[in-house]
């Protein structure tokens, strides 16, 4: 049961060929079995709700059974990224400054799958409020990748991309600040959007830039992404920034683009996102997908968007600067954690410095620093000023490109997952492993990972981009190539993950 999709788990309940306790108690029995602590399972869960997930699965049977009108995913299990809150469950952002608190309110994310009816497994791990592209920075230990237990998952929502490789749920949620749905996908082989800016809201997810931030859906196909994908997007009024259109018909377009063919489809490859630093295998896999392309009726041609070559830079100190602005409120006053200094006469300044002494991790406490020195007099429009600028020339690169073509195409990542710990002592080095993901962020305009193929045995991700509000682009494109290279491949790449403590198929 649990390597279905939930497509197929779908069509199961419905049918009535199985019970939303059954899917459940399959999906908590795998997590029992695979996951435990950092030190010897893929750790992709930092909370898991047995008994909220059965007694929610006893709700939705008993809902079906007296013929309530559920929606297409009721019943289907799905892990929630710890940056979203929900009420009654702990949230943390992978964070000791968080540790224990049980939020009062559900994200509208969240509240979004309760209407739906899906059920909510537990809280997934995460770099430190999203700092990171690894889930080294997690407070609470790392998570390991289902492909080999000695690499990264990504970050910083490898929790949800472990999850899904490792087959111990469908579908969960992510965000996505500079990369962290889509990098994640990449190196585990799994599929992960992030949708237009505002066009999934924001409240109840704990900010890092808002400016950048979005919620989005991962999955295991390019369907069942979509399917999560209808269900929490759409205008929501608590959210100043969220857009108040009607959702595109990102299902429709799926299942469009599964027949694997893209006639009169212009696809652009971003000349300045492939070639020196990305690995030999990654490329590779990109041109076989290019070629795909072609055979599916697309036409592909090569575009420069000569400005993205500063968004790297750009958005290392956007993000840092609202970071260091939206971290602030936790000081040891409000909520979370307190520590009260000894030895000391006890003032508020003394709290808060021993607080967040204590509280944050040191990728977080280097990114506050930074965004805090890039937003203090006389060097703000030097630094802050000066990437607001260049934000602007990409997204302008972005808006001309896309006068020309439909969708625009690049690897994920530069690189398959590499080992754990390898690029701890080299924050820069991780930080250029978000070279082709960023973009997408500063222009607010959604952008998809999906599997390409294997590189030396491990997934490479193919990152298809898409203008504003035209999200459904990205699954038309996605689902052809995904049909096409099943068929290559005889079968789901997932299907090909190693055998490690159980966790492959």
């Amino acid at each position: 049961m649990i390597h279905r999709t939930a497509a197929e788990l779908s069509q199961a309940l419905t049918a009535g060929e199985v019970s939303a306790v059954e899917v459940a108690q399959a999906h908590l029995d795998r997590i029992d079995a695979v996951d435990g602590p950092a030190e010897s399972g893929v750790h992709a869960f930092l909370h898991v709700d047995h008994e909220g997930a059965l007694a929610r699965a006893r709700q939705i049977d008993a809902d079906r059974a007296a013929g309530a009108e559920l929606g297409p995913l009721a019943g289907v299990p799905i892990g929630v990224k710890d940056v979203l809150t929900t009420r009654g469950l702990p949230t943390t952002a992978g964070s000791r400054m968080l540790e224990g608190w049980v939020p009062p309110y559900d994200a509208t994310v969240v509240r979004a799958l309760h209407d739906a009816g899906l059920v909510v497994l537990g809280k997934t791990n995460m770099d430190e409020f999203a700092m990171g592209s690894t889930t080294e920075h997690s407070a609470f230990g790392d998570t390991r990748n289902p492909w080999d237990p000695t690499r990264i998952p990504g970050g910083s929502g490898g929790g949800s991309a472990a999850a899904l490789a490792a087959f111990e749920a469908p579908l969960t949620i992510g965000s996505d600040t500079g990369g962290s749905i889509r990098q994640p996908a990449a190196v585990t082989g799994t599929v992960g959007v992030k949708p237009t800016y505002g066009a999934v809201s924001r409240y109840g997810l704990i900010a890092l830039a808002s400016s950048l931030d979005q919620a989005g859906p991962c999955a295991r196909t390019v369907l069942d992404t979509a399917l999560l994908h209808a269900v929490i997007a759409g205008h929501d009024p608590l959210d100043s920034t969220s857009i108040p259109a009607p959702v595109p018909d990102v299902v429709g377009a799926a299942t469009l683009g599964a027949s694997g063919d893209l006639g009169g489809v212009r696809i652009g490859v971003v000349k300045e996102l492939s070639g020196e630093g990305y690995e030999p295998g990654v490329l590779a896999r990109f041109e076989e997908s290019l070629d795909e392309f072609r055979a599916a009726g697309a036409q592909v041609v090569e575009l420069s968007l000569p400005n993205i070559v500063h968004a790297l830079a750009a958005y290392y100190l956007i993000l840092p600067s609202e970071a260091s602005s939206n971290l602030a409120k936790f000081d040891g006053m409000r909520y979370g954690l307190r520590v009260v200094p000894e030895g000391e006469h006890v003032t508020a300044e003394a709290v808060m410095r021993a607080t967040r002494a204590a509280g944050f991790g040191d990728e977080a406490k280097r990114r506050i620093v930074l965004g805090t020195y890039a937003l203090s007099a006389g060097y703000y429009d030097a630094y802050y000023g000066s990437a607001q600028k260049v934000r602007t020339l990409v997204q302008r690169d972005f808006d001309a490109a896309f006068g020309q073509v439909d969708v625009l195409v690049s690897p994920t990542a530069p690189t398959v997952a590499y080992r754990l710990g390898e690029k701890l002592d080299d924050p820069l080095a991780m930080y250029a492993g978000d070279v082709a993901t960023i973009p997408a962020n500063l222009a607010g305009i959604p952008g998809m990972s999906l599997p390409a193929g294997l590189s030396d045995g491990l997934p490479v991700g193919l990152q298809i981009l898409a203008p504003q509000q035209a999200d459904d682009r990205l699954y038309r494109v996605g689902a052809a190539l995904e049909a096409r290279l099943n068929d290559r491949w005889g079968g789901p790449l997932l299907a090909k993950v190693p055998t490690w403590q159980g966790v492959s198929a």
